[in-house]
């Protein structure tokens, strides 16, 4: 009886021992199961990293379902094939697509990708600068609205009529008149979005880079229209053309051709206006004022007596003005003041107001302000605000 108790045991320990050796073995299978998964995987990324490199090309044409003509990066025109995944009704000119590198087949749609340096410009999706933010300007604002702001909003009424307006809009005058509030005003009235670039950014020490950067600007607006490019101080890639002249001045010769190109290649009544500015008009290549590029030229001059007043008014809307403050009386001081600075002038008399615990600027602020706005300006002084301010 003793035997047969333990032979129970004993056969009872050796099936215990079983199903755990059994469980071991599911266990261990199972890791082998991850374990090949994890190779698989790897496998297929050590294939993926080793595979050759696709080619960068870019869509000039569609032949038809199956062929495609593509310019390389590496050099040569194309006549490639679309793979399966693609569909070729997808496919337009200009698009930016990847070639098999073996057979040259379009296996890829790639995204467009904007030129860091663009992407560093002040692009403003809407300027926050209405027509009502500016003084003194009434006639250019209407010369703006009339050649940039209908044609964006309302371009039927010029098919209509079968006219074209101008392509490129040049404003010039001195430092300070606001010709970049203008084409903001001009990017928040026809709801478009606002590029502004300083043309000595298109100036670059490597040969073929500013042109480059006039063909991104001008496909990103593209690609975002509807949009103002402002180019800003346009002079300094659009001066007079010499025959002579160094790698550098042939440089910037370069980017003004392409700037010119891209001009000719623009349609009338497309969504895409360009505003440009400058100091010196003298300056500017005959190229440039020519019929079908930049051929509505703005003066955007010093303000008058009228047009200091509307733009003091303007920068004193917020302002908390003392009873004795004439604006007109300030408006007749300061002849030969730009609109900035105008708004110099009234920065200046809130500064002098909180230096003497004051809520309100009052008249003496604004002579003082006055009088170093001048000395800093270097405008000839006005010998009777001396004695206004002591009377003040």
């Amino acid at each position: 009886m003793s035997l047969s108790t333990s032979g129970r045991r004993h056969f009872d320990d050796i099936e215990e021992e079983v199903r755990f050796l059994r469980e071991r073995i599911k266990h261990l299978m199972q890791i082998k199961m991850n374990l090949e998964q994890d190779l698989d995987r790897y496998r297929r990324e050590v294939e993926r990293l080793m595979s050759p490199p696709h080619i960068e090309a870019t869509v000039l044409e569609v032949l038809d379902s199956e062929s495609v003509i593509v310019k390389s990066t590496t050099g040569p025109n194309l006549i490639v094939k679309v793979s399966n995944g693609i569909d070729v009704k997808s496919l337009r000119p200009g698009m930016r697509v990847a070639l098999n590198n073996r057979g040259s087949a379009i296996v890829r749609v790639l995204p467009n990708v904007v030129d860091p340096m663009v992407r560093a410009m002040e692009v403003i999706e809407k300027p926050n600068v209405t027509f009502d933010d500016i003084g003194g300007l009434e006639k250019q604002i209407r010369e703006l609205y009339e050649v940039v702001v209908l044609p964006l909003i309302k371009p039927e009424v010029f098919r209509e009529l079968g006219i074209e307006p101008p392509k490129g809009v040049l404003l010039h005058g001195p430092p300070g008149t606001g010709k970049t509030l203008l084409a903001k005003a001009v990017a928040r009235a026809s709801n478009a979005r606002f590029i502004r670039v300083v043309a000595s950014e298109f100036v670059n020490k490597f040969i073929g880079e500013g042109a480059r950067l006039v063909r991104e600007v001008f496909r990103y607006a593209r690609d975002n229209a509807p949009a103002i490019i402002f180019i800003d101080e346009i002079d300094a890639i659009g001066s007079r053309r010499a025959d002579l002249g160094t790698s550098g001045d042939r440089e910037v010769q370069r980017t003004l051709l392409q700037l010119l190109a891209e001009l000719d290649g623009f349609e009338p009544l497309s969504n895409v206006k360009v505003i440009a500015a400058t100091n010196r008009l003298d300056l500017l290549d005959p190229a440039l004022l020519r019929p079908g590029r930049f051929d509505r030229i703005i003066e955007v001059p010093l303000p008058g007596y009228e047009g200091r007043l509307e733009i003091l008014k303007v920068h004193t809307r917020k302002v908390k003005l003392a009873k004795d403050v004439d604006l007109a009386r300030i408006a007749a001081l300061t002849e030969g003041f730009s609109g900035a600075d105008l708004k110099a002038v009234v920065t200046e008399a809130g500064y002098y107001a909180i230096r003497e615990g004051r809520k309100r600027l009052a008249m003496k602020d604004f002579l003082r302000a006055v009088e170093k706005v001048r000395s800093r300006i270097g405008r000839s002084s006005n010998s009777s605000i001396g004695s206004l301010t002591q009377h003040y």
